[in-house]
């Protein structure tokens, strides 16, 4: 029997289409399989996912999966989704792991032996027009780009630019003070060196920097920029996009609606100015702010503060005194911001177990 590998998307609670599954179950559908009909429904190409559950929802953030389908299949190339009688949930990968399998997909599918264009030389240029295409340097001071679609240009050394603007392509830059750039759909730019920005104005697209003092930037919707490194930027302006930041001194940053901005770093801000959309920091001294209805706004760290517009609220937590391994939750509060007890556009900080109002 045959087995698809394949990728699947799924609310907060791992349900889709108010179907509960669990991860390593395995389930079967009878009768005639046929896509947008019946069948267990999911996608070869990782980055199709977004398309159906993007990073983020109404509900909160979305759950993804590595599944296995096999039995009968039945494909829709125009949708690019598979249905299948049988499914098998594997490894929950989350977001990260979407974009990392999504930037293996597109590379998997080039063909480095023809139509390629290598430089190892330092100020070097590689340049492919065609589709399926592959342009790399290895050398500093370099530039590699793809019109193509299908196409991948990488650069391995400092102060280098990959650049594609085709559909299905990856733009990789692993040195310091590099730019990668996509301006098609389904689309990934990736810096790991230090200074680096990576920039994606298609739909479905993800820009990831791990370097520090980076910044990731998405303008199409169900968009991901996500930044591990410190003093790092990630933003979308799409809609259902996510930005996310687990260094320090970092900001992540949504204008578009069902939106998620989420930090883990200490002294961070996560800013949301869309509609039904969640600002989260974990990190200590940090601050999350929603301006859209709808929205919320949560703290978890250690004296950190949120503010929202009228009819958002705010979730607040308060820390006790470091205790040798960490501080420990005093208390934890939720306030709607309603104009009259909790101020539009001011900062609140759970102090004593009272709401109260902090610059």
């Amino acid at each position: 029997m045959d087995k698809i590998k394949g990728y699947k998307g799924f609310n907060k609670n791992l349900q889709c289409r108010d179907f509960q599954y669990k991860i390593n179950g395995e389930y079967e559908e009878k009768g005639n399989i046929k896509t947008c009909s019946n069948g267990f429904h999911f996608c070869e190409e990782p980055f199709d996912v977004f398309g159906y559950y993007p990073p983020c929802s109404e509900d909160g953030e979305n759950r993804y999966c590595e599944v296995e389908g096999s039995g009968n299949i039945d494909r829709d190339n125009d949708d690019n989704k598979i249905a299948s009688s049988k499914i098998k949930i594997k490894a929950e990968i989350g977001l990260n792991g979407i974009i990392k399998a999504g930037i293996n997909f597109i590379l998997e599918k080039i063909d480095w032996n023809n139509n390629s264009a290598t430089n190892t030389g330092d100020r070097s240029a590689a340049t492919n027009t065609g589709d399926q295409s592959a342009a790399t340097n290895t050398g500093d001071r370099s530039a590699a780009t793809n019109t193509g679609d299908q196409s991948a240009a990488t650069n391995t050394g400092d102060q280098s630019a990959a650049t594609n603007t085709g559909d299905r392509s990856a733009a990789t830059n692993t040195g310091n003070q590099s730019a990668a750039t996509n301006t098609g759909n389904r689309s990934a730019a990736t810096n790991t060196g230090d200074q680096s920005a990576a920039t994606n104005t298609g739909d479905q697209s993800a820009a990831t920097n791990t370097g520090y003092q980076s910044a990731a930037t998405n303008t199409g919707d169900r968009s991901a920029a996500t930044n591990t490194g410190n003093r790092s930027a990630a933003t979308n302006t799409g809609d259902r996009s996510a930005a996310t930041n687990t260094g320090d001194q970092s900001a992540a940053t949504n204008t578009g609606n069902q939106s998620a901005a989420t930090n883990t770093g200490n002294r961070s801000a996560a800013t949301n100015t869309g509609n039904r959309s969640a600002a989260t920091n974990t990190g200590d001294q940090s601050a999350a702010i929603v301006n859209g209805e709808e929205s919320i706004a949560i703290v978890t760290g250690y004296k950190s503060k949120a503010k929202g517009c009228i009819g958002s609220w705010l979730v607040l937590t308060e820390r006790d005194d470091w205790d040798g391994e960490t501080y420990p939750i005093k208390e934890v509060k939720a306030v709607k911001v309603d104009g009259c007890n909790i101020k539009k556009d001011t900062f609140y900080m759970l102090i004593n177990g009272k709401v109260e109002k902090v610059e």
